[in-house]
């Protein structure tokens, strides 16, 4: 387990200048290898922004300010510019890599409204993969209640651009993905991705979402290259509700020349504050199966009677099931009372089991197999429930020694009338996160807010689902291909994903007989739209430090492919992105210790991949694992189609390895003792 280490290098301080009552003037700074340039300038009481990225215009005409119902913030009649330098390495406690570089230069504007002498500081940063700023209200007299109606952030992006993003939703994350042109994209959600006509690979999001509501963005009506921060409003229209101050979350723009450098970014991590959990050895990345995708397949269900999956005896089954294959954790949905109760005001019983199960016989099993119970909280949306009785909870599932719990926002949200990514539901996740810290207690979020990057300062929010997963395809028409070739530079770039992928039988027909529709988007032709090979590949390619083998025992058991997954870490020491298109295919290449795993995927199209082995440890021999597709695999025709083989210290380490249409490949690289 690692130990959160912080190393900090000086931090210098530049300049420190006050311009009072000031005319127009301009000003440039750089981030510590001049690689993003930002150039802002003080204009008619205004202040404006541009963005370069390695003399490249990137961004121009960008705004700042926040009008409240209090006072316009976004017109000033002086500034005062404070600049420093910042440079550190840090250690995370899990992750995609095992060590962090954060460096950047950084603006203080310190400025004063025109109309009421107000007070607003603006934090410019300018990192060598990115650029962002935020906005903080400071205390100050006269100033006791802050009401935002309005975030004046604006930029234009400068020349042609195609972008893949989604409808911006104020109340789900799980949609689909567009390919289009720049000036398709009218309302959207973030992480917003685009590449450039320049070469420039740019992806916008935020950071740090404390006490604020959700960002998304609103495209001009006339200048479509323009857009605005849009946030999710209270039931009422108030955008933003504090008192005394505020501080808005980072406005975050990643660039790169490849897909991959948005991938590597850790400037949504950057851009929060240190750990601040003191003992974090209780924070363990593990690998996890459980009693879920019976019940998305209607072979069982979450509330008790003839079929009930959560019962101690199908619990057993799973624990043995773990503790003989290596699986960590076992997750239990469905088993509380309450779920007959679904759709109900205060419907669910987080502490009361039901009858056919015994938590206390379930945890004392699962400990004398060597395996972690994963608690479930499913709230239906009913916030203020939850909010009432997740102390008593997370209190039982400590004292158990239970230390991950799956919660779920599966509903409309209370109260009434607010939506799920409004600043109510930001404060609510948080009080979440930080409760169940106290408690030592690791988190999964299921219909979250968009994650910001605060894994950095509360390590136990360890993975969220905000996506449309591996669930979709048990109910509905399922995921394409392509989409999940296009999560990694979208939904990825927020953090961990619990995609739960790892479906062994692609066409659903093993326990076909069993199922029964019980969603409404269930057409009776449901499967997974991917190779096997595919479903191995998407544990590496979709990071997660909760990693779920999500198909049934059965249909792992005694699989040679499934040694693939026994294998898998839940964190890395390193990342490398060999090479990608984003929407078409992916190839990254992941290490722990010595170990390393290559991993690739494709959209519908079959195609040939050349990969290039990382720098390997020459004085050490390593035996390679080639989990492929078949020869005549198809996501559609053949999915199950498959090819294992094993060599011993190749001396070739560059190959062109095919991949099915809907395929995917995983390469095992492990030392021999």
């Amino acid at each position: 387990m690692r130990i959160l280490l912080l190393i900090l290098l000086p931090i210098f301080i530049f300049s420190n200048s006050v311009l009072g009552l000031v005319s127009d003037f301009q000003k440039e700074f750089y981030s510590p290898e001049k690689k993003i340039k930002v150039s802002f300038q003080f204009k008619n009481g205004k202040i404006q922004y541009a963005v370069f990225y390695k003399e490249k215009s990137v961004l121009e005409n960008g705004e700042l300010g926040i009008v409240t119902k209090e006072d316009n913030l976004s017109i000033f009649q002086d500034v005062k510019i404070s600049e420093r330098q910042f440079n550190n390495i840090w250690k995370p406690v899990w992750g995609q890599s095992s060590e962090i570089k954060e460096a950047y230069t950084e603006l203080c504007l310190e400025l004063t409204s025109v109309s009421n002498n107000r007070k607003l500081n603006v934090f410019l940063r300018a990192y060598d993969d990115g650029f962002a700023f935020r906005y903080e209200v400071p205390k100050q007299n006269r100033l006791n209640k802050i009401n935002i109606i309005s975030e004046e952030s604006a930029f234009d992006f400068v020349g042609k651009y195609i972008c893949w993003w989604n409808w911006a939703d104020y109340n789900t994350l799980e949609k689909t993905y567009f390919n289009t042109p720049l000036d398709s994209a009218k309302h959207v959600a973030t992480p917003f991705t685009l590449e450039g006509q320049n070469g420039v690979f740019v992806s916008v999001h935020e950071s740090a979402i404390l006490d604020y509501s959700t960002m998304t963005l609103l495209q001009d009506s006339t200048r479509k290259n323009l857009f605005k921060v849009n946030l999710v409003p209270w039931s009422d229209g108030i955008l933003v509700k504090t008192k005394k101050t505020v501080c808005s979350p980072w406005r975050a723009f990643i660039f790169g020349d490849k897909p991959g450098d948005l991938i590597q970014s850790n400037l949504i991590l950057n851009l929060n504050e240190p750990c601040k959990i003191k003992d974090v050895s209780w924070i363990q990345p593990i690998l996890y199966s459980g009693i879920w995708w019976e019940m998305h397949l209607g072979i069982s269900t979450w509330k008790e009677g003839l079929k009930h999956g959560a019962t101690t005896e199908n619990a057993k089954k799973y624990i043995d099931f773990a503790s003989e294959n290596g699986i960590k954790g076992i997750l239990i949905e469905g088993w509380n009372t309450g779920w007959e109760n679904w759709g109900e005001k205060d419907a669910f019983d987080f502490t009361t089991a039901s009858s056919d199960f015994n938590l206390k016989e379930v945890v004392s099993y699962a400990n004398s197999k060597g395996v972690e119970i994963i608690g479930h909280h499913e709230t239906g949306g009913d916030t203020e429930s939850y909010e009432k009785h997740v102390k008593k909870a997370f209190k039982m599932y400590h004292k158990l020694g239970i230390r991950i719990v799956k919660t779920g926002y599966a509903g409309p949200v209370t109260p009434i009338g607010e939506n799920h990514h409004g600043q109510r539901m930001v404060q609510h996740y948080n009080r979440i996160m930080k409760l169940a810290a106290k408690y030592e207690i690791m988190l999964d979020v299921h219909e979250p807010i968009v994650l910001s990057g605060l894994s950095r300062t509360y390590p136990n929010l360890m993975t969220a689902e905000g996506v449309r997963g591996m669930e979709w395809n048990a109910w509905s028409e399922g995921n394409t291909p392509s989409h999940t070739c296009i999560l990694p530079f979208t939904r990825g770039i927020a953090g961990p994903i619990d995609y739960t992928a790892g479906i062994f039988d692609i066409d659903l027909s093993n326990f076909a007989n069993q199922r029964v529709k019980w969603n409404g988007l269930d057409i009776g032709k449901t499967a997974v739209h991917s190779t096997l090979s595919n479903q191995l590949a998407l544990l590496v390619i979709l990071y997660s430090p909760l990693q779920m083998a999500a198909d049934l025992p059965e249909n792992y058991k005694n699989h040679p492919a499934f040694k693939c997954i026994q294998q898998l870490p839940a964190t890395w020491d390193e990342t490398i992105v060999l090479d990608a298109k984003i929407g078409e295919y992916v190839i990254i290449a992941r290490r722990y210790n010595l170990t390393w795993f290559i991993a690739a995927i494709t959209n519908e199209i079959g195609r040939d991949l050349e990969i290039t082995f990382p720098n390997l440890n020459q004085n050490i021999p390593y035996k390679s694992s080639y989990f492929l597709d078949g020869k005549d695999a198809h996501f559609e025709e053949n999915p199950e189609s498959y090819l294992i083989e094993e060599k011993i210290n190749e001396t070739t380490l560059k190959k062109t390895i095919k991949l099915a249409p809907g395929g995917g490949f995983v390469i095992l690289l492990e030392p021999i003792n």
